[in-house]
């Protein structure tokens, strides 16, 4: 008992001192740098325990296992060296938006006729117009003067009826004869026939909000500044969000990026340009040639490019946006192949981190793509070892005794774990942020080592927006990785409970390996649930608090869409005709259609309980009208943000997700 004790002592200890620090400080960087440090130096604790207890006494004689526990510990260390630099980065952090703040009165106080000229920039190749309106529609609405804002629509496809749209509302229509080097292409065909000061990009999905030129313009007070990225948020569903049923439950699997790390990268001066949702000084573009076309990730590459010549990239950490998430794994994979591979192309060119001129040490470590290179082999690796001791008694690791791998190790999981929750708090939980990871492991991991042996053999390709998933389909290869390696942990469990068959003959690394394989069984059977894709609507509704008028009596809408609204009014309304008018802020008065009529009980405080209906009502809009909804819904004031993380209902959900499709 005194033993174990000692054992856990200090993983007690880090987390203690974590705990109070987390209580008693606020997340600034001060505090930020303290608690980074303590993981860094709890980690390099166990390192040198892993070096010089569990591998140095390994012996050749060992053969093959000799060899194993060298190449974990060479993985290891690439894990390690990514966390090192995540643990660096995430120690600081800023806030731009009281800089911006700050520069938005001043800069717009100016005459009209001294504000620069802005265009926008939608490139795209095959999106349909149910996508392309929204980004078109809401670039138009943007809260600048209309002599000073050009909207050009950059189609590789060259289409006669987008053309025709375009005339209609008032964008620039725009072709080239050939789709060379697909989107860094033709956004400079874009250029070439554009002349605004600074260049706006928004993909084909991506809906800017009204005031971001507003909010974003004044940062080039800084004739430093090439680019000013924002976020990327999104109105639907993710699919690993919409997969295990979690839409209203867990934020989208880029908020970590967006919400957290891009900050503190800004903070360093290596925040990076993310394509969409962002503005560029036309000046830096011409010095540096136009947008690259060397890599598939051109929006990176224009950050490096840039800082060759000395403009910097600010991120300004607002909502100015919404897009369309990838809406099924097919568009899941497209995407992040992509800029898994882009990453890795950087490193191969002469403007990317290692050879182009103009950059510190520190940013060409910073741009190194050493997440894409290294999390993918570590995360193979934590599924695979305990399977593969189970099987062949070949150990991981020179084992001494279970007490020390709980006085080494796990001080340093529940460290990292620990700040994670801290400075993630609504963006991270170990269980399902490993499952997500494992999830992509066995697509993304091949992607990897053919993109350092092959760098440019893939050539660009556009993710998929627009097809929605309502049929639902099944990633068979994934599950079939992860089927097969859970079943090969657990009967790996079973041959060993048998005497006869037992391969693991350390009893003491036997009972870690089984604890092993026990977390790595429920992260898989998480991760296999996402194989499952569940049929979705194309778009989510926007939950809404705001009156509504059907026929000059008074609800509260809770829900909107460009198709339909849900309407709260007091039980007992009646209406002569289900087909009703239905007023809103903001759009034109419309006539609708009561389709369905739902009862909810709803708490009344002293009064008790009652009941309200919520009206279902179905409307088609055109013209005006839908461009007034579009404005309305997509151009600021409406969100699909998680903001807190209910672990209780996300328990019930998963496990709901599990035990059948209708009951998630």
């Amino acid at each position: 008992m005194v033993q174990h004790l000692v054992s856990l002592a200090p993983t007690l200890l880090v987390a203690s001192f974590l705990l109070f620090t987390f209580g008693r400080s606020r997340r600034d960087s001060s505090a930020r740098a303290v608690t980074c440090a303590v993981v860094l130096a709890v980690a390099l604790r166990y390192l040198v325990w892993r070096f010089t207890d569990t591998v140095l006494p390994a012996s050749s004689d060992e053969g093959f296992g000799f060899y194993w526990i060298w190449f974990l510990f060479g993985v290891e260390l690439l894990a390690f060296t990514d966390i090192l630099l995540f643990l660096v980065i995430m120690s600081r952090s800023v806030d731009r938006s009281a800089e911006a703040d700050r520069l938005e009165p001043a800069y717009f106080a100016q005459a009209q006729d001294g504000l620069p000229t802005v265009d926008v920039f939608i490139p795209t190749y095959n999106e349909p117009l149910d996508v392309l309106e929204r980004t078109i529609v809401g670039a138009l609405a943007l809260d600048y003067p209309r002599d000073k804002l050009r909207v050009y629509v950059l189609d590789d496809k060259r289409r006669d009826w987008l053309r025709a749209y375009c005339e209609e509302k008032g964008a620039i229509h725009v072709t080239r004869p050939d789709n060379a080097h697909a989107k860094a292409g033709n956004m400079n065909n874009g250029l070439g026939v554009s002349s605004g000061d600074f260049v706006a990009v928004f993909d084909a999905d991506f809906v800017p909000y009204r005031n971001f030129l507003r909010r974003t313009l004044p940062f080039f007070s800084d004739p430093t500044i090439g680019i000013v990225q924002t976020p990327q948020h999104f109105f639907n569903a993710d699919p690993v969000q919409a997969n295990l049923g979690l839409e209203h439950l867990w934020p989208d699997e880029q908020r970590l990026f967006f919400d957290e790390m891009a900050p503190s990268r800004d903070a360093w001066d290596v925040s990076f340009c993310c394509g969409s949702c962002s503005i560029n000084r036309r000046a830096a573009l011409d010095e540096i040639g136009g947008f690259p076309t060397e890599s598939i990730t051109e929006d990176l590459l224009t950050t490096l490019s840039m800082l060759n010549k000395g403009f910097k990239t600010r991120y300004l950490n607002e909502r100015l946006s919404m897009g369309l998430a990838a809406e099924n794994l097919e568009g899941y994979f497209v995407q992040r192949e992509r800029w898994c591979q882009g990453g890795i192309q950087t490193i191969y060119l002469r403007n990317g981190p290692l050879r182009g001129p103009g950059l510190t040490p520190f940013q060409r470590v910073m741009f190194l793509p050493m997440s894409w290179l290294v999390q993918y082999v570590v995360r193979f690796g934590i599924l695979v070892v305990p399977a593969v001791y189970l099987w062949s008694g070949i150990a991981p690791l020179h084992f001494t005794e279970a007490g020390d791998l709980v006085s080494h190790q796990l001080p340093v999981l529940a460290a990292y774990f620990l700040l994670m929750t801290w400075i993630t708090p609504t963006r991270y939980l170990p269980v399902i942020s490993s499952a997500v990871g494992a999830f992509s492991t066995f697509r993304m991991l091949p992607t990897v080592l053919s993109s350092i042996v092959r760098p440019f053999g893939k050539p660009f390709k556009v993710t998929p927006k627009g097809s929605g998933n309502e049929e639902g389909s099944f990633d068979s290869y994934t599950f079939i990785w992860l089927a097969g390696l859970t079943t090969v942990s657990a009967l790996g469990l079973v041959i060993n409970i048998v005497p006869e068959w037992a391969q693991a003959s350390d009893r003491g690394f036997s009972t870690v390996a089984a604890y092993w394989t026990g977390v790595n069984t429920l992260v898989l059977t998480i991760a296999a649930l996402i194989c499952f894709e569940r049929p979705s609507r194309f778009t989510d509704a926007f939950r809404a608090d705001e009156p509504a008028g059907l026929d000059g009596l008074t609800g509260r809408a809770v829900s909107l869409s460009l198709g339909k609204a849900v309407v709260q009014v007091p039980i007992g309304t009646r209406f002569a005709s289900t087909s009703v008018t239905l007023a809103l802020d903001g759009v034109e008065p419309l006539r609708a259609e009561i389709r369905q009529i739902t009862r909810r009980r709803r708490r009344l405080g002293r009064a008790g309980d009652g009941a309200v209906h919520f009206l279902h009502l179905h409307y088609e809009l055109a013209g005006a009208a839908r461009d007034q909804m579009i404005r309305k819904l997509y151009t600021g004031g409406y969100s699909q943000d998680v903001a807190e993380i209910d672990k209780s209902a996300l328990s019930v959900g998963l496990i709901g997700r599990a035990l059948g499709p209708e009951r998630a």
